[in-house]
């Protein structure tokens, strides 16, 4: 299941074949704590939960996504926002 909100495009369970030719597995890793922060996306970056739950608020709206394990997300170039992570995340990413 593909959806698109607010410019965030979230891929749920994608198959292994998609991840595997994306090369996935590779990509460095990152994680934070439980925590809310700011962020801007200089570049696009997609990147694939592990595990983890958050919410993504982008600046200048109420709305949010939520994103969790075994997504796999696509945040557009230019993009302002704030992450409330309220499950740790672990995830490999990949900036364009």
């Amino acid at each position: 299941m593909n959806i698109e909100v607010l410019g965030i495009k979230v891929e749920k369970n994608p198959p292994e074949s998609k991840l595997s030719q994306l090369g996935v597995r590779q990509w460095p890793k990152w994680g934070c704590p439980p925590s809310k922060f700011p962020w801007t996306y200089d570049a696009k970056e997609t990147c694939y939960l592990l595990d983890g739950k958050v919410k993504v608020y982008p600046d200048g709206g109420k709305e949010f996504v939520e994103i969790g394990a075994g997504d796999l997300v696509e945040f557009p170039k230019g993009m302002s926002c704030t992450w409330e992570v309220s499950v740790a995340v672990d995830k490999h990413y990949k900036f364009e």
